[in-house]
């Protein structure tokens, strides 16, 4: 019973850090049809922001990481993708390659290579035991601040004017253009709240490894790709969702695998997320569009 707890309480965890991942990337792709590898950016650019502002009171190192990321995210839509929004899919997606690695090496040249640490909030190392149960705060944490910020954008989505706005343009972008939608205002909406979310995965993500390096966000960008992929790319619910069962089958995999596969895990989860794929190229949840990637 209490390896079954201790798994539920991993796979919520990494459902959790998954989902906010994919979010993120589903944030622009809803309305841009743009998978945003620059958001590994962000996430890089706020974990650094936490490194330098290391000593400030953690309120005002977390609104530094928010603003940072935000004004990041709307300075590249501005400069990077504004110009190509109207250019074909492929050309946005090498543009999102090329900022990726050029913010990449931009950091690498001011700050270095070698990882950059920082303690986030000592609560992050902390953690609470139930008999045979390992229940790290910081998976708390997760769990909290992923639940507020689903339920918040949703709540934004549903029951704001700018947040009904964004979802006419993701559904129909043409459309919701003629019908007097201010394009560019939607889209910079979209990038700013994708900074907030960057933030978010920045903070949990420094608190759990505790360092950054110029490469921070790939790896939070990949498993948030693929966990919007299975779920569904064009749905934010459906982001949500492909988070979560990644995680779930992630920390499965991780039980149930004999010791010498275990390091095989990752590439056994993507080949079933492929056959997944196969049977179901719109992910999970479609949306009413029928996006396919």
């Amino acid at each position: 019973m209490s390896t079954l707890l201790q798994s539920l309480v991993n796979a919520l965890n990494l459902g959790g850090l998954y989902a906010l991942y994919a979010l993120g990337m589903a944030m622009v792709f809803g309305i841009l049809r743009l998978v945003n590898f620059a958001h590994s950016s962000l996430i890089m650019a706020g974990g650094y922001t936490l490194v330098f502002t290391a000593g400030l009171p953690l309120i005002v190192r977390l609104v530094l990481t928010v603003a940072v990321c935000v004004a990041l995210a709307l300075v590249l839509e501005l400069v990077a993708f504004r110009g190509v929004r109207a250019a074909a899919p492929e050309t946005m997606l090498v543009t999102s390659f090329a900022v990726s690695m050029l913010l990449a090496s931009l950091a690498e040249s001011l700050f270095g290579a070698l990882p950059r640490s920082t303690d986030v909030d000592p609560v992050f190392r902390e953690s609470w035991t139930f008999g045979q149960v390992y229940l790290p705060k910081i998976n708390v944490v997760t769990v909290i601040v992923v639940a507020v910020l689903i339920g918040g954008l949703g709540l934004f989505l549903t029951r704001t004017p700018a947040g009904l706005r964004m979802r006419a343009a993701a559904e129909d972008f043409s459309t919701a253009r003629l019908l007097g939608v201010a394009a560019d205002r939607v889209i910079s909406l979209a990038f700013a709240i994708s900074g907030v979310l960057a933030a978010a995965a920045a903070v949990l993500l420094l608190g759990a490894n505790g360092s950054v390096t110029p490469t921070f966000g790939v790896n939070a960008v990949l498993f948030g790709l693929i966990a919007a992929v299975v779920g569904g790319l064009s749905s934010l619910r459906g982001a949500v969702v492909g988070g979560f069962v990644l995680g779930g089958a992630s920390q499965v995999l991780q039980e149930v695998l004999p010791v010498a596969l275990t390091p095989f895990r990752d590439a056994l989860l993507f080949a079933a997320v492929f056959c997944l794929l196969v049977v179901r190229p719109g992910g999970l949840i479609r949306s009413g569009q029928g996006v396919r990637v």
